[in-house]
């Protein structure tokens, strides 16, 4: 039997699970029937996935969980009908746990109390290996020679009931996941990559997610076109009256006021009521309830107005060709070097080294320096040790003494 399924046959289609498309599981007594069934086979890995509906709500939790071992079978789970028993979590601790894109995946899981003891990634498995495309249905495709049914990822998953379509979509996103775990892991082998996944996939489990942009005011778009402090404080009333209205409707914010349309409004805002009014979208109902918001941050004492955002570390690298030309030098040396070893290892650059990490140690150095001491530095930047090792031995090689010194970064 070949070791990649694709390779001896063409695409073919997958429109329906094997053993059909299972109900959503909304009653306690049928999901520990599932668990029952699954500890059967105690050490069997189970493929996972979460259906979210942050175009549509305010939350990211997850509105369907679909859990799938060869024992059990799959389980499309409504976590919202029912408190989750400990039994589910005590199923799911000692097993490998595999997701597509499990960054997505996690955070709504851990609010449910779901936290894989271990962890493969079938799209940063992909990315490892330099597949050209990693989504789900490309992988699959890649490795199996299966072409799943139309992609509803992106659709409103707080609906109830779920359409028929949805389901079997749902269903086959953890169908064969186990199976493309499978060949992706042989490849890796091959590849002398298993290690390298096996740091990155632990990074993974174990990272504290950052805020998203919407969980602050600071993070609306186009916020840097707003010239004065009191258009600043207009805004930040503004996300927070929009904040209060999507929490008590639970619809996502920008379904209420659409981040461009709140930054005219609050550079207008300061010019007066008449002059926000008309920034503001002609079918936007209560119009007087956004005026009030930014009067609100407009009457603020001067002591009480937000400060504008300190500034950026390193400074944004757009900025290093007119400002600081000798580290834009020494970095589009160094980002070419490792674009290049990157290349012979047949993966994404930032895979080997996160941009944001090279342009940091690129901004802190004028000289590469011993790699034992570029690797340590790496490492206390974040990088993981395959990364630290690998980039440590290319940067290492560069001579980025002639491009110059960097100087003083005085003001942004």
């Amino acid at each position: 039997m070949s070791a990649d399924p694709a390779s001896d046959h063409p695409p073919r289609p997958l429109s329906t699970p094997r053993d059909g498309v299972p109900d959503v599981t909304d009653r306690v007594q049928t999901l520990l029937q599932w668990c029952e069934a699954a500890e059967h086979a105690p050490h069997e890995p189970v493929a996972v996935d979460a259906e979210r509906a942050s175009s549509f709500r305010y939350s990211s939790r997850a509105y369907l969980v679909q859990l799938r071992t060869e024992a059990a079978g799959t389980l499309l789970l409504d976590p919202l009908a029912f408190t989750l028993p400990g039994r589910l979590a005590s199923v799911l601790s000692d097993r490998e746990w595999v997701l597509h894109a499990a960054d997505q995946d996690l955070p709504c899981l851990r609010e449910l109390g779901l936290q894989p003891h271990a962890l493969f990634d079938t799209e940063l498995a992909a990315r490892l290996l330099g597949m050209e495309r990693v989504g789900l249905g490309a992988v699959v495709e890649d490795t199996l020679g299966l072409v799943l049914a139309k992609d509803h990822a992106a659709a409103d998953w707080s609906r109830r009931p779920l359409p028929e379509s949805w389901l079997t979509y749902a269903a086959l996103d953890v169908e064969v996941l186990v199976q493309v775990r499978d060949v992706l892991a042989a490849r890796l082998e091959r590849a002398g990559k298993t290690q390298w996944a096996a740091e990155e996939f632990e990074y993974e489990r174990t990272r504290v997610p950052t805020p998203v942009r919407s969980s602050s005011w600071r993070g609306l778009h186009s916020l840097g076109s707003l010239r004065s402090t009191r258009q600043l404080a207009a805004a930040r009333s503004l996300w927070e009256r929009r904040d209060e209205i999507a929490r008590d409707r639970d619809l996502s914010p920008h379904r209420v006021l659409r981040d461009r349309e709140l930054v005219a409004a609050a550079k207008a805002a300061p010019r007066g009521r008449d002059a926000m009014m008309a920034a503001l979208p002609a079918a936007l109902h209560h119009k007087d309830q956004w005026w009030k918001a930014a009067r609100t941050g407009l009457d603020l004492p001067a002591a009480h107005l937000p400060e504008r955002a300190q500034a950026q570390y390193p400074p944004p690298h757009k900025l290093w060709s007119k400002k600081w030309p000798q580290v834009w030098d020494r970095y589009r040396v160094a980002r070419e070097a490792m674009a290049q070893r990157a290349e012979e290892l047949q993966l994404p650059s930032e895979n080997l080294l996160q941009p944001s990490l090279l342009r940091t140690w690129v901004w802190e150095h004028e000289q590469a320096g011993p790699r034992e001491q570029i690797e340590q530095e790496l490492l206390t930047l974040g990088a993981r040790p395959w990364q630290a090792e690998l980039s440590a031995q290319v940067l290492a090689a560069c001579d980025l003494s002639e491009t110059g010194s960097r100087g003083e970064p005085g003001s942004l």
